[in-house]
């Protein structure tokens, strides 16, 4: 029986897919780093299948979706970001592939069924979260990656492009705070979605600045965009002391707002401002029509996608951060609170 790739892999200490990467002379591998397994394949007398190897002339990019929540194909963020990444793809001669699944283990068996056959030269992630198992595999793997959201980790050897989120959210809360509101609430993500966390980070920030207590009870984090109102929601927006305004992650959590508060009696803006995420069509659909920060979706995609080409060509390259600009759109959502 011949020598197989993992037994080169295990005497060079490295992954499997790292010596099928040397082999292709890929240049996401390190020249140490080939060296030594140029080095175990001689040792052992290793001979690649040189059949694989024409495929390493066509470049390929996958772009990863979160863990299929219901919501994320809907969700016009995720369609404009892939947008922008596939524009530039195509530009440069780069295939895309969409990568998704409904858990991380399945997403990550796509990975390495892509990435062993040398159909995988890079990935675009399209979220961040805290301890993200796919990252774990990429890092592991010595598959290059871009974040499309800020990293929770090595943040001085990880690619991402991002917003500045806690900008945005302080923003976005001083936009309520100068109409004259000082009843004002969040509702967001979970807190594992890092773009929600640092929106309510500068929610905070914004409200400390004013002098104002930071109330957790006028936050809600939802662990995914309700089809209907939620209870939660009815509850919160039913009580004594609920708020006059709120700063919202995205625009769909908006419209479900919205949807709760006519269900409860109350006129938006007149009883409830609004300041959303996104700008996204749904923001322009919403009766009255949002008043929404818009991120920049396609550009986040084409900036991703340009770090990663250009990390993939330049391997020796320090990890890059892009911060794209935002704007907030101002609509009728929002107007001074009842006196």
């Amino acid at each position: 029986m011949g020598v197989t790739i993992k037994e080169v892999a295990k005497l060079a200490g490295v992954s499997t897919s790292t010596v099928s990467r040397t082999c292709s002379d890929h240049p996401s591998i390190s020249a140490q780093t080939k060296e030594k397994v140029r080095n175990a394949m001689k040792q052992l007398g290793y001979e690649p299948n040189n059949s694989n190897l024409t495929i390493q002339n066509s470049r390929s990019i996958g772009i990863i979706l979160p863990v299929s929540e219901f919501d994320t194909y809907e969700n016009p963020f995720f369609l404009e970001t892939m947008k922008g990444i596939t524009l530039f793809c195509n530009q440069k001669h780069y295939s895309t592939t969409l990568i998704t699944g409904s858990s991380n283990e399945e997403i990550i068996d796509t990975i390495q069924y892509l990435s062993k056959d040398h159909h995988l030269d890079g990935v675009v992630l399209l979220y961040s979260k805290k301890d993200d198992p796919v990252i774990d595999y990429l890092e592991k793997e010595s598959i290059p990656f871009v974040l499309v959201g800020k990293t929770d980790r090595s943040i001085h050897d990880t690619i991402y492009v991002d917003n500045d989120n806690i900008l945005a959210g302080k923003d976005a809360t001083k936009y309520l705070l100068d109409l004259g509101h000082t009843r004002i609430g969040y509702l967001g993500s979970l807190s594992v979605r890092i773009y929600s966390a640092d929106r309510k980070s500068g929610y905070i920030l914004a409200l400390t600045e004013a002098g104002i207590p930071y109330d957790p009870a006028m936050c809600i984090e939802l662990p995914s965009i309700p089809k209907e109102g939620a209870d939660e929601l009815t509850e919160f927006l039913s009580s004594e002391n609920r708020p006059t305004a709120l700063v919202v992650s995205d625009d769909i959590i908006a419209m479900v707002i919205e949807k709760t508060a006519y269900e409860l009696g109350l006129r938006i803006p007149e009883d409830l401002s609004i300041v959303s995420f996104n700008n996204s069509l749904f923001a322009k659909l919403s009766t009255p029509q949002l008043t929404s920060i818009d991120v920049n979706n396609r550009q986040l995609g084409i900036e991703a996608a340009s770090q990663m080409i250009n990390h993939i060509e330049n391997p020796g390259l320090l990890a890059t951060k892009i911060i794209v600009p935002y704007y907030l759109v101002e609509r009728q959502s929002c107007c001074p609170p009842k006196q």
